[in-house]
């Protein structure tokens, strides 16, 4: 207790300086590159922004970014919580290991990803012959960066809620079971409710790797502009091409798409802090 006394007491010049030092780190690392970007991606007015995005090539990467996370996230946000649901709830062998390979895509350069990607469906992969036989493509179009997507992003929906759900324990849920509940009106009674908002940070966090990739679905997409090109790809061949103006144009779309991810955040929070409170302070 005492130890806990000292540090909520800590002199003044010290909390206003540690605070100061992250407002600094803050504004230098995320707000001034952030300001930077729009500021170049409106230097010749807004006419020549929005022109620079009403391009056939910068409308087909951005419908291809949406249409990918629009597959990932309700993908991983399923298969996240039953992976955290058993893992949490359940004993079994190999357990570790599935925990292992969970956390796979956070230790793995998401290059390596594409490459392991390469090798199962390239033209010399595992599945070659079977995807050839039955004409199906998945490196070099749509299916490829979808797959891509899904490894990197798969972490973060379970990650989110399964130290919340071990650290919830599983008394309600026995109680429901043990008062008649079968196993569906037990998930959406009390096990989803209780784990509605880790599960939506979860998602908020998928959807911003998932629309912000940019290693795995380089190798597999094969840089077709207009039809295999994401943002963070169609970025790259603008800036690579010299043509700042459009890179930093279609930059600031996605760096748009992020802010919005973040402000929904925020004003969920905001909306719903006392919910929030209220569960951390019951669990």
């Amino acid at each position: 207790m005492a130890e806990a006394h000292d540090v909520l007491h800590e002199p003044a010049w010290l909390r206003r300086t540690l605070i100061a030092l992250a407002v600094l780190a803050m504004l230098a690392l995320v707000a001034m590159p952030l300001g930077m970007v729009l500021a170049a991606a409106f230097a010749k007015g807004p006419g020549v922004w929005l022109a620079a995005l009403r391009e056939p090539d910068a409308l087909s990467a951005l419908r291809l970014t949406l249409f990918t996370a629009a597959i990932v996230i309700p993908v991983n946000a399923i298969f996240g919580l039953f992976a955290a649901w058993a893992l949490a709830r359940f004993e079994f062998r190999g357990k570790q290991l599935l925990l292992a390979l969970i956390d796979l895509p956070f230790a793995v350069s998401p290059v390596v990803a594409g490459l392991c990607l390469v090798l199962l469906f390239g033209a010399q992969g595992w599945f070659a012959e079977l995807l050839q036989r039955h004409e199906v493509k998945i490196l070099f179009a749509r299916p490829g960066i979808v797959l891509a997507t899904l490894f990197v992003t798969f972490p973060f929906v379970v990650r989110e809620l399964l130290p919340l759900m071990q650290q919830q324990g599983a008394d309600e849920e026995l109680a429901a079971r043990s008062l008649g509940a079968g196993a569906w009106t037990m998930f959406r009674r009390v096990t989803l409710p209780n784990i509605k908002w880790g599960l939506l940070y979860g998602v908020l966090l998928c959807s911003a790797r998932a629309m912000g990739e940019f290693g795995a679905v380089s190798v597999v997409s094969g840089h077709i502009r207009g039809l295999t090109n994401t943002l963070p790809l169609h970025i790259e061949i603008l800036y690579n091409e010299f043509d700042g103006t459009a890179a930093f144009a279609a930059a600031s779309l996605l760096a748009g798409l992020a802010l919005v991810t973040l402000v929904l955040k925020f004003w969920l929070e905001a909306r719903h802090g006392d919910a929030i409170a209220q569960s951390h302070r019951r669990h």
